[in-house]
């Protein structure tokens, strides 16, 4: 249904056409301008925010169900009695990602979504992706759409998602205020950076296998293509 005013009108958009979809988080009219803004500077197929929420005193990183780093792995560890002790923990098996990440630096993944994210109509308006639930019969791991519409967009060739850390999201304005007091603000960020530093040496090759996660109890990798 949010795609159907592009799928009606195909003429008034191109491959220039950015689409963005917000979930139910509060948000800046800066951080949708950096998503974009982000998207077209960097020659991104897609990019995402990072999005937190406040189970305890410290905000952790939502979105992990979605989520993978360019080494197929989930943000953070979780071990499969499903604790999230490790949430503080990021990327820790990713030096190169985490050191982008703690520079408030774009980096690049195989999935993401995290609350807010822009992507190029382009391969929707050539119908070759669309959202999809997980072939299980077939043996695909059972995944969120946000995280098969990553999957597919790799597979068909569109392979620059990254993930942009100065935009900082939670789902209420209460918490939204909070993680804006932690996090810092987007034009507080980029006031002090240089678009050069922002740059991405892209990888084109997925990694071989990604984390799959059904469950917290049933975690394993699977083929990044299987079943495609």
């Amino acid at each position: 249904m949010a795609l159907r005013p592009l799928f009606s009108n195909p003429d008034r958009a191109d491959r220039n056409t950015t689409i963005v979809f917000l979930n139910d988080v509060a948000i800046c009219p800066e951080d949708i301008l950096e998503l974009a803004l982000q998207r077209r500077n960097l020659g991104a197929d897609m990019t995402c925010a990072m999005d937190w929420t406040y189970a305890g005193r410290d905000p952790t990183f939502y979105d992990v169900w979605v989520a993978r780093g360019i080494n197929g792995d989930s943000f953070f560890d979780i071990p499969p009695d499903g604790n999230w002790n490790s949430a503080w923990n990021l990327f820790w098996n990713a030096e190169h990602t985490g050191s982008r990440f703690h520079s408030r630096r774009p980096f690049q993944v195989f999935s993401c979504w995290n609350g807010a994210t822009a992507f190029t109509a382009q391969p929707l308006l050539d119908n070759l992706i669309r959202f999809r639930a997980a072939n299980e019969t077939a043996g695909e791991c059972n995944q969120g759409e946000p995280q098969l519409f990553c999957k597919d967009m790799w597979f068909r060739g569109y392979r620059k998602i990254a993930v942009i850390p100065t935009i900082n999201l939670e789902y209420s304005v209460e918490r939204g205020e909070q993680i804006k007091t932690a996090k810092g603000f987007v034009s507080e960020h980029v006031s002090k950076q240089d678009l050069a530093g922002d740059e991405i040496g892209w990888k084109l090759e997925p990694p071989e296998k990604v984390k799959c996660m059904p469950t917290w109890e049933k975690q394993f990798w699977q083929l990044w293509n299987e079943t495609l």
